[in-house]
């Protein structure tokens, strides 16, 4: 382990605080990831000296913003690799992206008939949009199953695949089981017969260098929130060419060219997807936090979770009595577990006294769970300024909680 753990945690003022009297463990990561000082300055920054509307304005303040907002719209594009800055579209999250995507590519696209594939493990935000939009086209949404080992069954995606099908939408990384999916592989069936297909990079950006050329997606997305940078803020790559095919999401300022009481034309990439005010200072510190990760580079984060979730792994399959959900499966950054005999909320509730946060439930996948017949799971997902003490921590409160459950 390389990173110097000691250090990075000084960068993120929300680890150093007592949970009833203990140290905090942060191990709600996938839910939402601490921020570092330096985004919370960003913040800061912005209000107390640049903060203007941007875009619309000639006067110092605005221009100021307006450059500090392209700036960091260039700097997600030059981070995932996207060909052009016009194809990253800023929204208010992943959920947002999703929804932009299923709504305006299901208006132009979609008929009576037709199809769109998702898969077993996708969140709700990957699964409620493509309902919705399937049932007021009259198409039918169609499911990737799992394999007993909880990998997605490529096999049966190839059989799901008619001259029907759309678009697939699936997620990179599975948030409740941790499950990472061979998307690139994903990508490369659909292409074979001019299928789009959307990735939802929520999980996938935060544990993997992403490169959407290489990858080749049609779309890709995220949150900034769980990267690091800001609540309310995300991202849509999307390929010029289905961008400019598909129409606004969303209406009002910024959006449009010309306005008349006849007719509307509306204004170029991005902004056609980009109407009202945007959230600048919140976008401007998800700059901040995509330039901290990059100081301490991806390849070593990477490998330094790799190392720990392994380390977790092997310490929670110690604990008799304790299921680990898709223990085979390849994974990254997040362990889903069940105790034996004891709710996960009533385990996650104690764990929670000894300053240990873990998330309960079905995490927002509630369909892979009623499969699994499980209410839920705990879960337990890792960051680079989590350590193997915490893990520790964390075997010894579960330990606790089955002697008083006895």
């Amino acid at each position: 382990m390389s990173l110097n753990t000691d250090i990075i945690r000084k960068d993120f003022p929300a680890l150093n605080q007592e949970i009833y009297g203990k140290q905090l463990v942060y191990f709600d990561n996938a839910a939402t990831a601490q921020k570092p000082q330096v985004v919370i300055n960003s913040i800061s920054n912005y209000y107390s000296t640049i903060n203007s509307n941007v875009h619309r304005g000639v006067h110092h303040l605005s221009q100021q913003a307006t450059e500090a907002f392209e700036e960091s719209r260039k700097t997600i594009q030059h981070y995932i690799n996207a060909a052009h800055s016009y194809e990253i579209i800023i929204t208010k999250g992943a959920t947002d992206s999703i929804n932009l995507v299923a709504n305006s590519f299901g208006k132009k696209f979609l008929n009576e008939g037709d199809e769109v594939i998702i898969s077993a493990l996708e969140h709700h935000a990957n699964i409620v949009p493509w309902q919705m939009i399937c049932e007021e086209k009259k198409a039918s949404l169609k499911v990737i199953p799992l394999n007993q080992d909880k990998t997605l069954d490529l096999d049966a995606l190839k059989s799901l695949i008619t001259k029907n099908t759309r678009i697939i939408a699936i997620n990179h990384i599975s948030n409740a089981l941790g499950v990472v999916n061979p998307v690139k592989e994903i990508i490369d069936i659909a292409h074979e017969d001019k299928i789009p297909v959307m990735v939802d990079g929520a999980q996938g950006i935060v544990h993997s260098k992403i490169d959407v050329q290489e990858l080749d997606c049609d779309f890709y997305c995220f949150s900034s929130h769980k990267f690091y940078g800001p609540m309310g803020v995300g991202v849509l790559y999307g390929k010029e060419k289905w961008l400019n095919e598909m129409p606004p999401y969303q209406t009002g300022g910024e959006m449009i060219k010309s306005v008349t009481f006849e007719k509307t034309t509306f204004n170029e990439l991005p902004f056609k997807f980009e109407t009202g005010t945007p959230n600048v200072a919140d976008v401007i510190g998800f700059e901040a936090a995509i330039k901290y990760i990059q100081s301490i580079e991806m390849d070593e984060i990477m490998v330094y979770e790799q190392e720990l979730t392994d380390y977790a792994m092997t310490q929670l399959s110690k604990i008799k009595n304790l299921e680990i959900i898709a223990k085979n499966a390849p994974r990254a950054g997040v362990i889903s577990f069940n105790l034996k005999n004891i709710h996960p909320y009533d385990a996650g509730t104690i764990i929670d006294k000894y300053g240990i946060a873990v998330r309960t439930g079905n995490h927002c996948a509630q369909p892979v769970m009623d499969m699994m017949n499980i209410q839920g799971t705990i879960r337990a997902s890792f960051a680079f300024y989590n350590t193997r003490e915490e893990i520790d921590r964390l075997s010894e409160a579960i330990l606790t909680v089955q002697k008083m459950f006895g």
